[in-house]
């Protein structure tokens, strides 16, 4: 799991450059859904210019290449998966289109998404709550 998590930046930096911060990798259990395997989970910081649905088809590439064979369908069932990159934010835009919503619909409700964004970018302002990371992170249930 940390070989694929390694391949994934070094894939996404070939792409997008080197990242300007990474967070720890952390273990969580898998949400939305009963897997006995549990789940690593980062959160890697770019800067880019790349339009946002050019930045999808990059990630879904690089998902591919490590071994995803199908993205989860709005509103689908979740189950396992080699590699899920996930656009969190993409400046202080508010994305809605059929494929991408930025920010990430559920980021704010999930601890295996700030616990680590939190750690590498605390003052980060989400752009629809106007709530910094770590006020989001605070707030989760314990």
């Amino acid at each position: 799991r940390e070989q694929l998590m390694r391949e994934a930046i070094e894939l996404l930096a070939g792409e997008l450059g080197s990242p300007v911060q990474l967070s720890t990798l952390i273990e969580t259990e898998p949400v939305g859904f009963v897997s006995p395997n549990p789940f690593l989970n980062m959160v890697a910081l770019f800067s880019t210019d790349i339009p946002s649905i050019e930045l999808l088809d990059i990630t879904e590439g690089i998902e591919r290449r490590l071994g995803r064979m199908k993205k989860t369908l709005r509103g689908g069932a979740y189950s396992d998966r080699p590699m899920d990159i996930d656009i969190l934010l993409y400046g202080d835009r508010v994305i809605e289109t059929e494929r991408l919503t930025v920010p990430h619909p559920r980021m704010h409700e999930r601890a295996f998404v700030l616990v680590p964004l939190a750690e590498i970018a605390p003052s980060l302002v989400h752009p629809v709550l106007g709530k910094s990371i770590l006020e989001l992170k605070n707030e989760l249930p314990l």
